[in-house]
């Protein structure tokens, strides 16, 4: 998928290779078939019939095993020496003349019962449909003609997510052409919920038939709290009205827009801290490594990863509304977790509520100590419970969404955006970037639309114990990773770099892309202090990192390179890892030892940080020439009102004498400012928006 990124439009010509015209009568038309098979070739089966015909009834083509056949679907015959003998190889299979404008039916059937062959119909040498083989058996319809000359397609919106914070927003999605003139211009439109319409027109395009780009609106969208819907269409396609087919110009998607986590960091420096127990063995915790809340915070859904043993693979432990007096837990373990979550050392949820898991195995198909060559590295699943480890049966692939092999020993996962994730990778030392794009669906084995980028030169180093993990968090931009066996902690800038080269360690599978990344920007962040660091987050501008070895939670100001220690949380543990800021800014962490997960309530007494931020109000946001800052309640002792620009510079510092307080920003920039409220009752801050 080529890649534009607006203003500065650059554009790669591609040419769509036609076939040569078969010698076709009147009223026919040619027809042909690309077959790209899985790693297992020979499970496959298909044939070409009528439309609304059997499979082996009236069949006008076939290819792949006929051990397999129509009837071969699951029975996992798995004779190698029929069908496809190559594995991840494109069959160009045809030419044939079927009557023209008459639909047909390609059948699909799968030996193993986990899909795998991907599907591309040309007619004249232009795609009319592409498909992609799931589960045992699939049939799809096509009907053969020619594509209409000019059509746009809008495939997918990707941004803004299912549940997001305030703010500025990206819209990203991605146009094709399923028509057979190259697109050269068009218009990208997006309107929230009913109004106006904001367009982009894009120009200097050369997406030839099958082709597609990726596309970022340049004007953001502002996002308010609530519900809202989100309507994304093209247009003007080639500088006309010529697009004929509107059936495939709009998406629309509905994002959730929930309050942020409150910044209530500050008011742990310097207290004791009470340390509440949330969960532990007694709710199936076995050597927890991480965690993480659902995104739809107000569920305060609590999700706990475990280790547990090879054989056994990884489980996942669910407290809903989790530290609350209501609280619930369950335990969920997939079918084949002893091979997608094996021995898993992180946990990282999406906006789109898709989780990822990093495996720490060498090779996901041994078993401990008898492991050979690497194959293994991060896992797709969905949070949704009617989905994740509710297995289809025997036969399939759990349910898993995605799984990818090129880093095997992962460490730490944090996402970036949708299906992009950030692993450390403790085979090679290297911090790698993994897209899955668009899932697999559960239980199957399409990997061949990812795109997987290595950042070499990293030098991270795991525990030689393959105990502790190196977590990581992605966060204004740039991904900050612990780094166990350096005693530090780094970051490498998003977007950054150029991609190119082959990565020394080799694809197991195939991919849209596997490159390297050079000339890309990485600084130190901490590298001091550290025994044996694992679990880090961000807020703002505060991090904490976690030490396994001392059982402390360190605080640092980032707001400059490299990070100050701000102080440090004593919590006790004997295994501390992952640690998470949760929705009501108070901090989490699991202890791997001691098969418990906790949260750390701050000073023993005096400070209720989670109840002034209820208390806060600041309005309007975005603000354009001033804003107010309302505290509701009786004020008690002094209360500051402190701005920071997004430099975190001081901009302004002022004592509230009233419950409010009127704040005139004429004469500041455009952009995001933190209101940070310091009160007898606590510490708590907002974001507002500047805008002129």
């Amino acid at each position: 998928m080529k890649n534009i990124k607006l203003l500065g439009l650059v554009s790669v010509l591609i040419f769509s290779a036609q076939f040569v015209n078969a010698q076709c009568l009147a009223g026919e038309i040619e027809v042909t078939l690309d077959v790209t098979t899985d790693t297992y070739g020979y499970e496959t089966y298909w044939e070409i019939v009528p439309a609304g015909n059997a499979c082996g009834s009236g069949t006008l083509a076939s290819g792949g095993s006929n051990v397999v056949g129509c009837n071969g679907g699951g029975a996992q015959v798995q004779n190698a020496g029929a069908g496809y003998q190559n594995n991840n190889f494109t069959y160009n299979e045809g030419p044939w003349c079927l009557t023209e404008g008459a639909c047909y039916d390609l059948v699909f059937v799968d030996d193993w019962n986990d899909g795998g062959g991907d599907f591309v119909v040309k007619v004249n040498g232009f795609t009319i449909g592409s498909y992609t083989g799931a589960g045992a058996n699939a049939t799809w319809t096509f009907c053969a003609s020619e594509p209409l000359a000019i059509d746009a397609g809008l495939v997918s919106v990707s941004s803004p997510v299912l549940y997001d914070s305030e703010g500025l927003k990206d819209i990203k999605g991605v146009i094709s052409n399923p028509g057979t003139t190259t697109i050269t211009s068009l218009d990208i439109n997006y309107s929230v919920d009913g109004a106006a319409t904001v367009t982009m027109p894009l120009t200097g395009l050369s997406i030839a038939n099958a082709q597609t780009v990726a596309f970022t609106h340049p004007t953001q969208w502002n996002a308010p709290l609530g519900q809202h819907s989100i309507m994304v269409w093209s247009s003007n396609v080639n500088g006309s009205n010529g697009d004929t087919n509107g059936a495939n110009d709009t998406v629309t998607l509905v994002s959730n827009i929930v309050p942020g986590v409150p910044n209530i960091i500050d008011s742990y420096i310097g207290v004791t801290p009470t340390i509440t127990q949330i969960g532990n063995s007694g709710d199936q915790l076995d050597k927890p490594s991480d965690l993480d809340f659902h995104p739809d915070l107000a569920r305060k859904e609590l999700w706990v990863v475990n280790k547990r043993t090879r054989a056994q693979g990884g489980s996942v432990v669910i407290y809903d509304n989790a530290g609350e007096a209501g609280q619930t837990d369950i335990q969920r373990v997939d079918g084949n977790a002893f091979h997608f979550m094996a021995l898993p050392t992180a946990i990282a949820f999406s906006g789109n509520t898709n989780f990822g898991t990093s495996q720490g195995v060498f090779n996901a198909n041994g078993s401990l100590g008898t492991e050979p060559n690497p194959f293994t590295g991060p896992s797709l699943w969905s949070s949704d419970l009617n989905i994740f480890a509710q297995n289809a049966g025997p036969g399939t692939n759990g349910s898993h969404l995605d799984m990818l092999h090129e880093s095997p020993q992962g460490q730490g996962m944090a996402n970036e955006s949708g299906n992009a994730f950030w692993i450390f990778d403790g085979n090679t030392s290297d911090i790698v970037r993994y897209d899955f794009a668009e899932d697999h669906g559960p239980g199957n084995d399409y990997h061949a639309d990812a795109t997987v980028r290595r950042y070499p030169g990293v030098n991270v180093t795991m525990d030689p114990n393959e105990k502790v993990s190196s977590h990581l968090v992605v966060s204004n931009g740039w991904v900050y990773s612990v780094d166990y066996g350096n005693d530090r902690v780094l970051r490498i800038e998003l977007g950054t770099g150029v991609s190119g080269g082959t990565p020394a360690f080799g694809q197991t599978e195939p991919l849209v892309e596997y490159t390297n990344v050079t000339g890309y920007t990485m600084n130190d962040v901490v590298t001091t202090g550290l025994v044996e660091p694992s679990g880090i987050d961000i807020i703002e501008d505060r991090m904490i990192v976690s030490d396994y070895n001392t059982g402390d939670v360190i605080i640092y100001d980032i707001s400059s390179m490299p990070a100050t220690e701000l102080g440090r949380i004593a919590t006790g543990a004997t295994g501390i890892m992952g640690v998470k800021i949760g929705p009501n800014g108070k901090i989490w962490y699991v202890d791997y030892d001691a098969n418990t997960v906790n949260r750390i309530d701050g000073a023993t007494v005096g400070i209720d940080s989670e109840a002034l931020a209820n208390e806060l109000s600041v309005y309007p946001n975005p603000a354009k020439d001033n804003f107010a800052v309302n505290l509701k309640g009786v004020l008690v002792g002094t209360t500051t009102v402190s701005v920071y620009d997004a430099t975190g510079r001081l901009v302004l510092n002022d004592v509230m004498t009233s419950n409010q307080l009127l704040v005139n920003t004429q004469e500041w920039s455009n952009g995001i400012y933190q209101v940070r409220i310091d009160g007898a009752d606590g510490v708590t801050s907002e974001k507002i928006i500047i805008q002129h």
